[in-house]
């Protein structure tokens, strides 16, 4: 009997905020979206969420659609008209554009009012309090490494571990619970005080295995007992223990 792991999360915003991460990751002008070469990453990130088993809305499909649309329009060949009867035709891929520059326009607008909002927590209004010891630690800095730099780091992960599996091997059944991976993980990210690589977490090929070590990843972050970075795009990610 397979078991089967679902996430319901909130750090999936939706399909557009997804393409706007592919085009400030691979640094594409809003105004020129290469089609074939968005889509191409789309699906990538859509088919590694399908092997992870993550619960996808139904509108990053039809954005998979949408995309597929537009670049089979693209691909056809353009037909000769006449001078007078020519008319302007719009590009397929205006109505996407102007979707994501609203996008972008708004999630811009909430970034700055929660900024403002995270300063505004920082002033008080109580007398000053003198205090015996004060620590000289630094402030724990959170991760702000988003889901799909994860899912992105997940991908080259199951890619590799694809190739590296023997040609003929005899595969155990690896069944963890979440609970018994977290504290496994937990046990790893406590043990390496300067972070652990993220592909150190999944030292086996079994995609069961693979699958319940994200998800204990991703539920030790929502209970912000770890955190993850990266450096730069396409950087490996480094994950923390939550002092």
């Amino acid at each position: 009997m397979s078991l089967k792991y679902e996430v319901h999360t909130d750090a999936f915003q939706g399909p557009l905020d997804l393409l706007l991460h592919l085009i400030n990751q691979y640094e594409i002008d809003i105004y020129d979206i290469p089609v074939a070469e968005i889509t191409e990453q789309y699906m990538t990130y859509i088919h590694t969420m399908q092997q992870l088993e993550l619960n996808i809305a139904s509108e990053y499909l039809v954005m998979a659609a949408t995309l597929l649309a537009i670049k089979s329009q693209l691909l056809l060949p353009n037909q000769t008209v006449e001078p007078e009867d020519e008319e302007y035709e719009e590009d397929p891929r205006e109505d996407l554009m102007r979707r994501l520059i609203e996008y972008r326009k708004y999630k811009e607008a909430a970034d700055q009012l929660k900024e403002r909002e995270l300063e505004a927590n920082k002033i008080y209004t109580r007398p000053p309090v003198e205090f015996e010891k004060a620590s000289g630690s630094k402030p724990m800095v959170q991760g702000d490494v988003s889901i799909y730099d994860m899912i992105a780091a997940m991908n080259k992960i199951m890619e590799r571990k694809k190739w590296e599996k023997p040609v003929s091997t005899k595969i155990q059944r690896t069944e963890i619970p979440i609970k018994q991976r977290m504290e496994e993980v937990m046990t790893q990210v406590k043990g390496r005080p300067d972070g652990i690589a993220f592909d150190e977490l999944f030292p086996f090929p079994s995609r069961s295995h693979i699958v319940v070590t994200f998800m204990a990843v991703l539920e030790l972050m929502k209970g912000k007992q770890v955190y993850c970075t990266q450096e730069k795009h396409f950087d490996e990610l480094m994950i923390y223990y939550m002092r």
